[in-house]
């Protein structure tokens, strides 16, 4: 069985940002020459997510709203009282999940039609990773 594994950086402008990542997650299957197997995605920071879903303008606005209607931005929050202001971005992330699994077929993602996968950052503006791990034939 073969292993590889790549770690992707982000630093999001927004406290709150969608970036379709399954190119770069393809290009780890690629060069890791795994033709058939699973691809691990995970965000390695508890005010973040990865998910699949279509790579539509609308729904992405539509999980953003989601998100935020379910776990708001509050000054309330007991994680606040650590020193803490970001409470909403846990929960959020508790929301979206923190890693997905892929199948790899023939070499590539094996995704449906329209299935992209996105990194989700809910507490942006600073440095973040998300490990991809490549594990097959």
């Amino acid at each position: 069985m073969k292993f590889a594994t790549k770690y992707l950086w982000f630093e999001t402008k927004s406290k709150r940002e969608y970036i379709n990542i399954t190119d770069e997650v393809a290009g780890v299957v690629a060069e890791s020459g795994v033709q058939e197997g699973m691809v691990l995605v995970s965000a390695m920071h508890i005010t973040a997510g990865v998910y699949v879903n279509d790579a539509e303008s609308g729904i992405i606005a539509d999980i953003d709203e989601w998100v935020e209607e379910l776990a708001p931005y509050r000054e309330d929050y007991r994680h606040h009282r650590t020193g803490e202001s970001n409470a909403d971005a846990h929960l959020k992330s508790l929301l979206i999940h923190h890693e997905v699994i892929v199948p790899i077929t023939d070499g590539a993602l094996d995704l449906g039609t329209w299935q992209q996968i996105y990194y989700a950052e809910f507490d942006g503006m600073r440095r973040k990773r998300v490990i991809v791990k490549v594990m097959g034939e």
